[in-house]
């Protein structure tokens, strides 16, 4: 028999509806995996008592012949970014020390309704900062391929910890959250799918907030089509937030029907860079006679302002992060460091719980929107974004999805790069003008680097088409076939 943890979404929904084991078995393979694999620092919070209480209360349902939901019983990691009600949330950050919220955020209570069974708060950069998963203060994720590597190797960022879990074995799928490609490159790093929808598809009320123009929860995956059946599971209009779309939920999983024929792919020019890596670049080459063979039609497109997307989110995305972290100083919840007067206490409170790369970016967002910078930078950044989102409107009268890179290069090394932040951003650099545009995008597992390491193709869709974005992710990892696991091949 297949071992419980080596299932995924699909095929565990079929062994529940069939009775081969229940939820609760499920949820202890889970658990004793998430203990075995605490050397991957995966999880800040491990939750195995809600998750034996929430499988048996699915155990109840199935048995009692209740409507089930589209993940009953399935073991998720929940990125901790997600107020959980009564469970601790952090933000991978000191300063949210001891926050318990009493309130539960629309994604989880989502995923919940729909029999999901939380195993614990899946750690990230701090506040969903970063592109390593190397600023939380709960310490570094180290990426399950390091046991291919022979060195320990980040697991990408910021959704980091929730890449590792799933990639290795210790949750079935898992939240992220994308603000630049938080979701997207740690899913190439680590060998999974992993989807950013378009923005506005999933509900931001209770998520905490980076740049809230931008931030977009997604699913991590094993499978394109699990991706599909979470997905449908975590979205939905919510009135809390005014920035969700009000608009019909579509069946994701039925849009894949393996029939790409006749749709059209485009491949931008301006993606390809000088100094690429050779190896992406023909995993790239690959990409494109996969779908050529499932009866595509490819075509060369323009996205003029691709090379202004990294120098205009991080305007944007700082500026947005440094009003929204204002809230924390320390009077209400979280960490607080006393003083001699109020203002002492906000900057040692501030002072002590933000880490270096989150005080860099409040920086870099307090100077652009202060007085005398606004028009010059954050006002510019807007103007060259709405250019950027047309770029994608003109390509899409012609095509019906894009084909890229998902990141520049496969997981480096546990502190390379890590003194050097522009190099950092740059990490970014293929999903960030998705992001920017608000449309979906998913990063589907497609071969693997001559060190062993996985390497993942970025498709880009039309806003609100998740269905066919996940149609072709779907006939793109059928050709791909990558079948690869950490510490197994490679």
């Amino acid at each position: 028999m297949t071992k419980l943890t080596d299932l995924n979404i699909a095929s565990a929904r079929d062994g529940l509806n069939a009775g081969d084991f229940s939820a609760a078995e499920l949820a202890e393979a889970y658990i004793q995996a998430m203990e075995a694999g605490r050397d991957l620092n995966a999880y800040i919070t491990e939750s195995p008592e809600v998750a034996l209480e929430r499988a048996r209360q699915s155990d109840d349902r199935r048995a009692k012949g209740d409507n089930l939901g589209a993940m009953e019983g399935i073991p998720i990691a929940m990125k901790d970014l997600f107020c959980t009600e009564g469970v601790l949330t952090t933000a991978g950050s000191h300063i949210l020390d001891g926050f318990v919220p009493p309130y539960e955020s629309t994604v989880s209570a989502n995923l919940r309704s729909a029999g999901a069974v939380m195993l614990g708060k899946a750690n990230l950069d701090e506040f969903a900062m970063g592109s390593a998963n190397i600023t939380s203060y709960y310490g570094n994720v180290k990426n399950p391929w390091s046991v291919n590597a022979g060195k320990d190797l980040v697991p990408g960022g910021s959704s980091g910890g929730s890449a590792a879990a799933v990639s290795g074995g210790l949750a079935m799928a898992a939240t992220g959250t994308d603000t630049g490609g938080s979701i997207r490159q740690p899913a190439s790093f680590c060998g999974i799918v992993g989807l950013k929808p378009t923005y506005g598809r999933c509900s931001r009320w209770g998520v905490v907030a980076f740049a809230s123009s931008l931030d977009q929860a997604g699913p991590m995956t094993q499978t394109v089509q699990d991706a599909a059946i979470m997905l449908g599971a975590m979205a939905g209009h919510d009135p809390k937030d005014s920035t969700s779309a009000p608009i019909d939920l579509p069946d994701f999983e039925a849009a894949i029907t393996g029939d790409v024929s006749g749709l059209t792919i485009g491949i931008p020019k301006e993606y390809k860079m000088d100094g690429m890596d050779a190896e992406i670049v023909a995993l790239w080459d690959k990409g494109v006679e996969w779908l050529k063979s499932k009866g595509c039609t490819i075509k060369d497109i323009s996205l003029p302002h691709t090379k202004y997307a990294l120098a205009t989110y991080y305007i944007v995305a700082p500026a947005e992060a440094s009003a929204n972290l204002a809230r924390y100083d320390g009077v209400r919840y979280g960490l607080r460091v006393p003083g001699e007067s109020l203002d002492d206490m906000y900057m040692n409170t501030r002072g002590e719980g933000f880490g270096d790369e989150v005080q860099r970016r409040i920086l870099i967002g307090t100077y652009a929107l202060s007085s005398g910078y606004y028009d010059a930078y954050y006002i510019k950044a807007q103007k060259v974004r709405t250019l950027i989102s047309n770029d994608f409107k003109a390509a899409f009268a012609d095509v019906d999805a894009i084909l890229t890179p998902t990141a520049p290069s496969a997981a480096f090394g546990i502190g390379e790069n890590q003194d050097d932040p522009v190099a950092m951003y740059l990490n970014d650099v293929f999903t960030v003008p998705t992001s920017l545009a608000g449309l979906p995008g998913i990063s589907v597992p497609a071969g693997l680097s001559s060190a062993g390491l996985p390497l993942g193709l970025q498709l880009i869709g039309k806003a609100f088409d998740e269905g066919t974005l996940l149609n072709v992710a779907s006939a793109l990892e059928d050709a791909a076939a990558f079948n690869f696991k950490p510490g197994k091949e490679g």
